[in-house]
């Protein structure tokens, strides 16, 4: 599989990602080729399904970014996948009705999960609201 990357200078190069060898110890080859120069760097799977859990934590970061108007919803209408807007990313994973409470179960952008419980009326803002049907 090759990417299209490019340098902090905006230069372009090719990532690989392939497989090692069968025999051995397991790796994952990652290989980088520009015109100006190469790199060839190999991980563990366990290492490279920690990178790709990076990069994809990474991505969604930058597209839930900060809008210029965050959006006020009742702690009752949070969705799976809402973004808090705070210091720290913090996505909906669940939300679940308790008579007059809701108790949302949040991750971290570094997968840290716990639950907290608010009144369902309570005034909640989000850096980035799902869209229903996402």
């Amino acid at each position: 599989m090759s990417i299209e990357i490019e340098d902090t200078e905006g230069r372009g190069a090719a990532l690989e990602v392939i497989p090692g060898p069968a025999e051995g110890t397991p790796r994952v080859g990652i290989l980088i080729e520009s015109p100006s120069a190469g790199a060839s760097w190999s991980c563990s799977p366990a290492a490279a399904r920690k990178l790709a859990a990076a990069l994809v934590r990474a991505a969604e970061e930058v597209e839930n970014a900060r809008s210029a108007d965050p959006v006020t919803v009742k702690a009752r209408e949070l969705l799976r996948g809402d973004v808090r807007d705070s210091d720290r990313v913090m996505t909906v994973e669940g939300v679940r009705m308790d008579g007059a409470n809701v108790q949302v179960t949040w991750t971290s952008g570094g997968g840290r999960s716990w639950s907290q419980t608010y009144a369902a009326e309570v005034d909640i803002r989000l850096r980035r609201r799902l869209r229903p049907g996402k």
